[in-house]
């Protein structure tokens, strides 16, 4: 399988040099080649495969020949090590956990798998890897546990100083060994600005090989296909349409989604839920793409202003506004509204959302209220509500207490190093 930058200036690699490189020398985000559809009769049998079984399907034509069968298998099988329940919160309205890995959030999935891939392209390589990540939230403390203690690769994550939970903070910051956080005064969208400066700075590039966590990268990114069929096992007997509500900050997943789709996997609609950082929202009503300055809010994740992804779900149905907008729509909350949702899921069903989950129930419910027919509605709680107290706590009225993957970081001392530019980032990389 060969990748392509979405520049269209820089020439084709292979997977192994899109996930060692992360991005492409003229700054565009990799894509395959190549998308082959399944056959149908594995979409109509899926209730007899395994979660290893359908990944290993999924993912194997995106790899290639370049990580042996086996071996795939095998980083599949240490991958999925954990479960992705389906609570049903209302009628035909189901949340899909993704919480329940090490880091206790979706992004555990791409980071374990892109660690392990990354591990296999470098096990015969005395060269040093450097993994630069910006994250909003979550991503930090997945890579940080993903990558943790891998031969050969150091992992440096950006994040933007105040805007991550206390427990989030936490686990990217407390895991030492070759783990190092930069807290950055700025926003997630400063974060990402200057990891991708730094990939084309040349006095970096010819210094240290780099390559970026982020959902910019192939092996970070295409594992979350995997999310949307295990939800589409655990409901295809009710053979009714089913349509996903995606919390939207890069807009990773549901790209991802827009893949596995392209696989033949039978999803009838997409909803990019987002808070009041608005970009593709607006885009779908004016179509005219206008990044702004991200906002604050308290479903942190999500406070992206120019979001990466967007331009492979552009690439997905071949810039034809039309035919995306047949498959996509997008709606923002207030975190207000946001408040509201989590209290009212709670009152309810009993089930305690995180912000970032309720802003995806909200899309689903926006979603219904122009539908005749109802379909199935999965929104993904993409994080434990525990990640979340400050926000929770007082929203529901009720004290949370610490599972076992947090209890562990919780009460280490952060470490992480303080820079305000660029230039400050380009030292720690090079000295």
């Amino acid at each position: 399988m060969n990748y392509y930058s979405l520049h269209h200036k820089a020439s084709k690699v292979s997977f192994q040099d899109a996930v060692v490189k992360g991005i492409a020398p003229d700054k565009g985000l990799y894509f395959p080649e190549i998308i082959n559809p399944l056959p149908k009769k594995f979409f109509d049998n899926i209730e007899n495969f395994s979660k290893n079984e359908i990944a290993f399907k999924m993912i194997s034509q995106f790899v290639g020949n370049e990580i042996p069968e086996n071996v795939l298998k095998e980083i599949i099988a240490d991958t999925l090590c954990f479960d992705f329940p389906l609570v049903e919160i209302e009628k035909d309205i189901y949340s899909l956990e993704l919480f329940h890995g090490p880091t206790m959030a979706f992004k555990d999935v791409g980071a374990r798998f892109m660690a392990r891939c990354l591990s296999y392209f470098n096990k015969d390589n005395n060269n040093e890897i450097t993994v630069l990540v910006a994250t909003s939230g979550d991503t930090g403390g997945a890579v940080a546990s993903g990558f943790l203690g891998v031969k050969g690769v150091n992992v440096v994550i950006l994040y933007p100083s105040g805007k991550v939970s206390d427990v989030q903070e936490k686990q990217l910051t407390t895991l030492g060994k070759n783990i190092k956080a930069l807290e950055v005064k700025g926003t997630f969208d400063d974060c990402q600005r200057m990891v991708k400066n730094a990939f084309i700075d040349k006095d970096i590039t010819e210094k240290i090989q780099l390559t970026s966590a982020n959902s910019i990268n192939v092996a970070r990114w295409l594992p979350q296909m995997f999310y949307f069929a295990f939800a589409y096992q655990q409901l295809k007997q009710k053979n009714k349409a089913l349509v996903f509500s995606i919390p939207s900050g890069n807009f990773g997943n549901i790209c991802a989604g827009m893949m596995a789709q392209q696989l033949g996997l039978p999803i009838t609609h997409f909803i990019a839920a987002t808070n009041i950082n608005r970009i593709v929202p607006n885009y779908l009503k004016s179509g005219k793409y206008i990044p702004l300055k991200s906002k604050q809010t308290i479903s942190n994740a999500m406070d992206v202003g120019d979001p990466s992804n967007f331009i492979r779900i552009l690439e997905i149905y071949k810039n034809d506004f039309v035919a995306l907008k047949k498959h996509l729509h997008s709606y923002s909350f207030t975190d207000d509204k946001t408040k509201k949702a989590m209290l009212k899921i709670y009152k309810n069903s009993g089930y305690i959302a995180d912000p970032h989950g309720a802003v995806g129930y909200l899309g689903l419910k926006k979603y219904f209220e122009d539908q005749s027919d109802k379909p199935l509605g999965v929104f993904f709680e993409t994080a434990h509500p525990v990640k979340f107290l400050d926000v929770v706590e007082p929203v529901i009225n009720k004290k949370l207490d610490y599972p076992e993957q947090i209890k562990k970081v919780i009460n280490k001392t952060k470490e992480a190093i303080f820079i305000k530019t660029y230039d400050e980032l380009k030292i720690f990389l090079l000295k």
